[in-house]
């Protein structure tokens, strides 16, 4: 009995450990993702980075931050406080081409109901990067969540209008690289933390 509380105890540390590891700078094809960053008051984790690639192209590099780590895209979506979720283009791509497949990634992992509640925001999305000929290497965006104040969509640092209100947005947009038909499977178990490497790895 007391042999098999210390294997209970065991594996829930080694399940553990991953957790409470150091944090580390994480450099993705040149593109460094900090450990930590401040939002809305707030300290955020750098829960997983990734890549995205088309066939054996790489297209971005994406790192998801949270208040506390999550090892599923349902601990994701419920987590409170402050999020973001941060890409930085590896090549030059259309702007307004990247906007369609985002805006098609979300419609893919969504009920028609959940769907319906983010079109405000999918659209102001789409003309957020169809104002934009391209994006090239080195271009970045970030999608900010901020409790009472809605998600932010920034270019190259620079908030793109007013916050969008509706809640459903961000979650729907999460659910490109998170949902039942990511746009990646590599990419999202990066960003949950499960291919996470260190800078120099």
């Amino acid at each position: 009995m007391q042999r098999r509380m210390l294997l209970s105890v065991a594996a829930t540390v080694a399940v553990a450990l991953p957790l409470l590891a150091p944090a580390q700078t994480v450099d993705l094809a040149g593109v460094k993702y900090a450990p930590t960053l401040q939002l809305g008051g707030k300290t955020l984790l750098l829960n997983g980075a990734g890549i995205r690639y088309k066939v054996v192209f790489k297209v971005y590099t994406a790192g998801l931050y949270l208040g506390q780590r999550a090892a599923t895209p349902a601990a994701v979506l419920a987590a409170p406080g402050p999020k973001r979720m941060h890409v930085v283009m590896l090549r030059e791509i259309n702007a307004n081409e990247l906007g369609k497949l985002f805006t098609r990634g979300m419609e893919d992992n969504a009920s028609k109901a959940d769907f319906s509640k983010s079109i405000p925001g999918t659209i102001r999305m789409s003309d957020i990067f169809s104002s934009r000929s391209k994006l090239v290497a080195g271009d970045s965006f970030s999608v900010d969540w901020l409790p009472g104040v809605g998600t932010t969509v920034l270019v190259n640092g620079q908030p793109q209008g007013a916050p969008i209100a509706e809640p459903e947005f961000f979650n729907a947009l999460l659910n490109i690289w998170l949902g039942p038909k990511p746009a990646d499977e590599r990419l999202k178990d990066a960003l949950l933390g499960k291919e996470i490497r260190p800078a120099g790895s």
